[in-house]
């Protein structure tokens, strides 16, 4: 098999935030030193084209969620509208409202950073160790993460009961909406040379 170039492009933070909030400060993260050029194979890149295609579909559903709960906070759909467009997404369950989506959609990203922080997240650092500044960076993004998917959590319990609810989900979502692509940006940005130069670990 012939060797080539990365070929895998991370995905770009926009610098677009929806919330004034910030959940860390992102001018304090740290890079992992170059690494020295090298030619990947084809299963090298596409190690690191998958970690690109799983938060693909990361932002592809939060995209969802954020424009679900706008519909509902203009007055534009209502809840069972919105059930219904829930029930075409991929990440669907049984008797789906829009909370119940939305904690599904947590739990699922919340499996993920854990398989990263036990499994990858190990591996890399044992690999090569110059990630570990990097790696220390993400897992506590992780941790950070974790606490705005409870404040989400909480904002949805409230929902049913509160009549001013759908504001504090809709500052929940923002805040995760910022926090969540602003870090799976920087996670491809470090993490994408590295997972196609030690192929699939």
């Amino acid at each position: 098999m012939q060797a080539v170039g990365l070929g895998v492009t991370p995905t770009p933070d926009d610098g677009i935030r929806r919330s004034t909030e910030r959940v860390w400060d992102e001018s304090a993260r740290p890079s992992a030193p170059p690494a020295a050029p090298m030619a990947y194979t084809e299963s090298q890149r596409a190690s690191g084209q998958h970690l690109v295609d799983v938060h693909d579909h990361f932002r592809s559903e939060l995209a969802t969620i954020l424009d679900l709960v706008e519909q509902v906070a203009r007055g534009t759909r209502d809840p069972g509208g919105a059930r219904s467009a829930i029930h075409a997404m991929t990440l669907r369950q049984n008797n789906w409202t829009v909370g119940a989506y939305c904690a599904s959609y947590c739990r699922l990203l919340t499996t993920h950073h854990t398989i990263e922080d036990i499994s990858l997240f190990p591996q890399l650092r044992s690999a090569d160790p110059s990630l570990a500044p990097v790696l220390d960076r993400l897992a506590a993004e992780h941790h950070a993460i974790h606490e705005v998917l409870e404040r989400v959590d909480r904002a949805l319990v409230a929902l049913v009961s509160t009549p001013d609810g759908l504001a504090e989900l809709r500052a929940a979502v923002d805040l995760l909406s910022d926090a969540l692509l602003s870090h799976l940006s920087y996670e491809e940005r470090e993490l994408v040379e590295p997972l196609a130069r030690f192929g699939a670990l």
